[in-house]
């Protein structure tokens, strides 16, 4: 059953130079704005108990979109049908009043979202529980700081237990912890059937969570389908977009200074992160294509509380692309921690297989189904690979010729 049902739905934005644009425009029947049209007119359907991530590049229309499904804002033309309870964290802070505490806005978005004052007191003690700032509670949410609006507006569109959910980028503010949280009451409402819609840019996230995938490109559904065709059909496009050379963040911590870090209750931090190759750890190391061993030791410390996390390296080639991935969890290795929630794991690429050419590691601490990330170091050692012979591209495949 169809719970979202968007038949020629479209949005234009008008913009005017100057106030009195408006008036004159009415007066002489001329147009005097400039328009801007967000979506054009499109048909898409929704069934109950779905997951669809929202993606695209910045102004594409993604938060139009959800804005539209939301009811708060009406389309110029179309019509939008959406059935049940919806909840969406649209914006920061959208909906709550600055000068109200943040008991009041808990009893004005949950009131204004169908909940009777009664019904808003069950579960008002569950809400101030989840977004952890129950000393704050009293005073006015102009006073919170953007991680605390993000949490208390999380914690009431999901403890009122919605029909339909959207999170529009919601989920980057707040620390390690609440961003753990958050990522389980959202899978805990897909295992419950319910409907999500999630826009992000992560596209990992995206394809690790959502059953099915919208590309939206300048107002028009460009690809929808199943997030893996949909997320290699964009990652394609944004890797030709993004040609300019990328690199291993400068602000990477070096891995020396990070077992020096404290890790905070309910998360977990890279303590040790380094790089061998044939035994050498340099800045620079070469490395010769189907010879050498390449070696990446990650050591993490967790809250001893959560469930043992995963670990993953991927090697990405000097313009930014990801060539491969290797994960705990995907291999099915089971890591082993001590009593304070430390441990340490290898991974061991014998015999590379890469081709001629310049890479760089990223090294990934996820939760226990590697879809949270707790932490990426992106390592500024440089790979640069050697080979004898004359093949072309990014990997020598095994393979074998036979007469026939």
């Amino acid at each position: 059953m169809a719970v979202i049902n968007l038949q020629n739905v479209g949005k234009t934005y008008t913009h005017y130079a100057h106030g009195i644009d408006r008036l004159l425009e009415i007066i002489t029947h001329r147009p005097r704005h400039q328009a801007f049209i967000a979506l054009h007119p499109m048909n898409v359907s929704i069934s109950e108990g779905q997951v669809v991530g929202i993606v695209g590049n910045n102004g594409a229309g993604k938060s139009t979109l959800l804005k539209l499904i939301s009811g708060t804002l009406p389309p110029d033309n179309g019509h939008c049908e959406v059935k049940g309870r919806v909840a969406a964290l649209l914006e920061l802070g959208g909906g709550f009043h600055p000068e109200m505490t943040g008991r009041e806005n808990v009893y004005l978005n949950s009131t204004m979202m169908g909940l009777s004052p009664t019904e808003v007191e069950t579960i008002y003690d569950d809400i101030v529980a989840f977004a952890g700032i129950q000393d704050f509670m009293e005073q006015p949410v102009k006073t919170y700081s953007s991680g605390m609006f993000m949490r208390l507006a999380f914690a009431v569109a999901t403890c009122v237990e919605p029909d339909i959910l959207i999170v529009d980028e919601a989920l980057s503010v707040g620390d390690g912890a609440f961003a753990r949280k958050s990522f389980e009451r959202i899978m805990q409402f897909k295992q419950a059937c319910k409907t999500i819609l999630f826009c992000s840019h992560s596209l990992y996230q995206v394809e690790a969570i959502c059953d099915r995938v919208i590309w939206l490109d300048k107002g028009h559904v460009r690809l929808d389908g199943a997030p893996s065709a949909v997320i290699s059909a964009y990652d394609q496009f944004l890797a030709q977009a993004n040609a300019p050379t990328q690199s291993p963040s400068e602000t990477s911590e070096p891995s020396d200074m990070l077992a020096n870090i404290a890790v905070a209750d309910g998360t977990a931090r890279i303590t040790n992160i380094t790089i061998s190759v044939d035994g050498m750890t340099r800045p620079t190391l070469n490395i010769f294509s189907l010879n050498s061993e390449l070696c990446v030791t990650i050591g993490f410390s967790s809250d001893p509380k959560l469930p043992t996390p995963s670990v993953a390296a991927v090697i990405f080639s000097a313009d930014g692309r990801p060539i491969t991935s290797a994960g705990t969890r995907n291999d099915g290795f089971t890591i082993k921690r001590d009593a304070q929630g430390s441990a340490k794991v290898r991974i061991h690429f014998a015999k590379l297989a890469l081709l001629k050419g310049e890479y760089w590691i990223a090294g990934y601490l996820m939760c226990e189904n590697a879809i949270h990330m707790y932490e990426r170091i992106d390592l500024p050692t440089i790979l640069k690979v050697h080979q004898k012979g004359l093949e072309v591209g990014v990997v020598s495949l095994p393979h074998a010729w036979a007469q026939i």
